[in-house]
């Protein structure tokens, strides 16, 4: 064979090994644009022997991201969750995202552009309108919402509740608060140290003000997912669904999802299986908020869950949905590369 043979043949063995390259095993893409690192397997946070590195959804992920499958049972019940955990302050960021209609998890993550790693549900919704929160880049494209209805002695009554979100400064630190969107429109958020006291069959409070309740600041965030209830608040476990008006099945084992931080500003983003009689049958509301202290949240606000639970990494589904299918949602919050 002749030199120029030899080139050609050259050349087209690296375009061979290129396109591999440009696939995972599994059809998964890769990013031909990520420097070749290697891996640092030091574990983002402390957490127990039950959490195992799920290294199969990790092929190509660089620094700064992890994740975790726990199979072991909790509280005696059948557990399956998964876990991503993330570095505000490396090359990714936490991105809100609200639809125009009800959509899939695994649709949010398929069309958002850009290289990204994670995908999970966010907070509550109707048809094709989101109640919760989402905010981006400074921008507030869902709010919380800001009035309900419940009987008060045989009388549908107007409460206004102050409910949990989790949000990122722009310098990359995590916060979990109780908010109301001040003003009319999407007004202006006002963060407070303790919800309003809210509880079914009592009298409404006042609509929140700047002043109302006591401590109210606006909240300095650049990206916010609304949820409800709060679970962590200063380390300590802080349930508050009775003062957020959001006792829906909280006592019940269910699929569950949840955002929270750690002492050292690490983000968990949380998928636990519900419904499922081979593998994870749900937490309650109690045991999911447990469940986030022991990995070692010092904040967590809940989201969305049920059959609206869905985390997908890498295009891959983890726990497997309560409806025996995704269900369509309103928000969501991807993890990806910095743009």
């Amino acid at each position: 064979m002749n030199l120029k043979s030899n080139f050609a043949c050259i050349l087209m063995a690296g375009a061979v090994v290129l396109a591999a390259c440009s696939k995972s095993k599994k059809g998964v893409e890769t990013d031909p644009e990520a420097p070749v690192v290697v891996v640092d397997s030091t574990p983002l946070i402390s957490l127990s022997p039950a959490w195992k590195k799920a290294i199969h959804l990790m092929a190509d992920f660089p620094n700064g991201i992890q994740v975790y499958q726990n199979t072991t049972a909790f509280n005696g019940k059948p557990l399956v969750a998964y876990c991503v955990v993330f570095d505000p302050k490396s090359d990714l960021e936490l991105k809100p995202l609200l639809a125009t209609t009800n959509k899939k998890v695994s649709a949010f993550y398929t069309e958002e552009k850009g290289f990204r790693y994670a995908c999970i549900n966010g907070g509550f919704f109707g048809t094709n309108a989101s109640y919760s929160l989402a905010m981006y880049q400074g921008v507030v494209n869902a709010i919380n919402i800001k009035s309900l209805t419940r009987p008060l002695n045989g009388v549908n009554t107007t409460y206004y509740p102050t409910r949990a979100a989790f949000g990122i400064s722009a310098e990359g630190v995590p916060d979990v608060t109780w908010i109301y969107h001040v003003g009319t429109g999407n007004g202006t958020i006002y963060s407070y140290p303790a919800p309003a006291a809210n509880l079914i069959n009592t009298p409404a409070k006042p609509v929140p003000t700047a002043t109302v309740p006591a401590g109210g600041v606006m909240w300095n965030v650049k990206a916010a997912i609304g949820g409800s209830p709060m679970l962590i608040k200063d380390d300590k476990i802080n349930i508050t669904d009775g003062e957020e008006l959001i006792d829906i099945d909280n006592t019940s084992s269910r699929a569950r999802s949840a955002i929270g931080y750690t002492k050292n500003n690490m983000i968990v983003l949380l998928a636990v299986e519900g419904n499922n009689s081979t593998g994870g049958t749900g937490l309650n509301l109690a045991e999911l908020a447990q469940l986030m202290k022991d990995m070692g949240c010092v904040g967590a606000v809940n989201l969305d869950g049920g059959g609206s639970t869905s985390l997908t990494v890498r295009a891959r589904q983890t726990v497997k949905p309560s409806d025996g299918a995704e269900r369509p949602v309103m928000t969501a919050l991807i993890v990806k590369k910095k743009s």
